[in-house]
Order: C-alpha cells, then structure tokens, then sequence
C-alpha cells in the first residue's frame, strides 16, 4: 500500500515563500508520477503542478513561474516550492501519485494515492 505524507503548510503574507514536502512510502518510488493538486472551500480539487519519473515536469498556467515542483528518488520526497505566494493560492494542498504513463495528469481521478492534504494560507 503507497502512502503520501505533506508537510510545510502554514500561513504566510502575500508575497512570500512556502515549500511543501511529500513523504512517499514504496518500493518503487522512481516509477510514480507525482502530482500537486488544491482545493479551496466551496471549489473542487483542481491541478497545480506534475513531475513525471523521467523529469518532464508540468504546471496550471496560473502557478508557472512562481511555483517548482522536484522529486528526490534517493529520499522518496515529492516537493512544491511556492514563490510570490498571492491570497488566490489559499487551498489544502494534496499530492499524489499513480504508476503508469498518462496524458491526463491533471485529472485528479487519474490517481489511486492521496495524501491527507496540507493548509496554505496566504493573508492579504
């Protein structure tokens, strides 16, 4: 069974910096594809960032260039660096993770793994 465990949430002003950490258990950690997803009260869960296990990372339009997401194979880690953070990016954080190439990695039903999410909290 894969568990996710975030950490590094927290409240922050806008403008500031956050890293979000997700411990990965499992043996074949280098296989997954790695996800970040938010969901702010009232909305649903929506795509923030992806890292393939080759790499190939991707972002929703409205973190590029502010967020990086990173994976550590030696650690089993999946990270979020959150940078001019904006009150917008309020949610509980999630990672994820699935096995297996997809197109769809935006789509939280693509994943079987969830962790128990994280609260960013940027005031005005």
């Amino acid at each position: 069974q894969v568990q996710l465990v975030e950490s590094g949430g927290g409240l922050v002003q806008a403008g500031g910096s956050l890293r979000l950490s997700c411990a990965v258990s499992g043996r074949t950690f280098s296989n997954y594809e790695l996800g970040w997803f938010r969901q702010a009260p009232g909305k649903e869960r929506e795509f923030v960032a992806f890292v393939r296990s080759g790499g190939i990372r991707y972002y929703t339009d409205s973190v590029k260039g502010r967020f990086t997401i990173s994976r550590d194979n030696a650690e089993n880690t999946v990270n979020l660096q959150m940078n001019s953070l904006k009150p917008e990016d309020t949610a509980l954080y999630y990672c994820a993770a699935r096995q297996g190439y997809t197109t769809s990695y935006d789509v939280p039903a693509r994943y079987p793994y969830w962790g128990q999410g994280t609260q960013v909290t940027v005031s005005s």
